[in-house]
């Protein structure tokens, strides 16, 4: 049975990134495992911001192969990001991981998906997860017709997300760098 049940949103404007994540993981279509989960964390000396979405074991083991990466890279998100992109490139990981990251810090902004692929998005704006694409409609109409800051489109985007996807609940964590 899948374990599933995530909303990431991530935005950046104004020299911030306000990264968000909802509590809820759900198994099956019909049950909610738990309410409180926490999905964004603060990793590197707290200069990076970390989002993950997909199998719980994956997304796991995602992040703590991109922290390697940052501790390698020195907290380059940039270097950190395209090496761990490397690793499926080069053969070294035995196979695709059904999970992904939105990472941030102070100058960057990237989507990291658990089959080797690093993007930037091009309008500052991006989610992942179940409501992903709810929370992203929302986030780019907030960034186009609002002077709102980056910490309250996320937060407003996750909201809406939650009112219209069922694996999104409204217990929400945001982190900013």
């Amino acid at each position: 049975m899948d374990i599933l049940g995530t909303t990431i949103c991530a935005v950046k404007r104004n020299g911030v990134t306000a990264v968000a994540g909802d509590g809820q993981v759900t198994m099956g279509q019909s049950v909610v495992m738990k309410g409180n989960a926490k999905k964004v964390k603060r990793i590197y000396n707290d200069q990076v911001v970390i989002g993950f979405a997909g199998s719980v074991s994956d997304a796991f083991t995602l992040s703590e192969k991109f922290e390697e990466m940052l501790q390698k890279y020195s907290g380059n998100l940039m270097r950190s990001a395209v090496e761990l992109a490397a690793l499926w490139r080069n053969g070294g990981v035995s196979r695709n991981l059904e999970a992904m990251l939105i990472v941030a810090d102070k100058d960057y902004l990237f989507v990291i998906s658990g089959d080797g692929n690093v993007i930037e998005p091009e309008s500052g704006v991006c989610a992942i997860g179940s409501g992903g694409n709810y929370a992203l409609a929302a986030a780019k109409a907030l960034m186009e017709n609002t002077e709102m800051s980056a910490e309250e489109i996320v937060t407003k985007a996750m909201k809406i997300a939650g009112d219209i996807c069922i694996f999104t609940n409204h217990n929400v964590i945001v982190e900013k760098v």
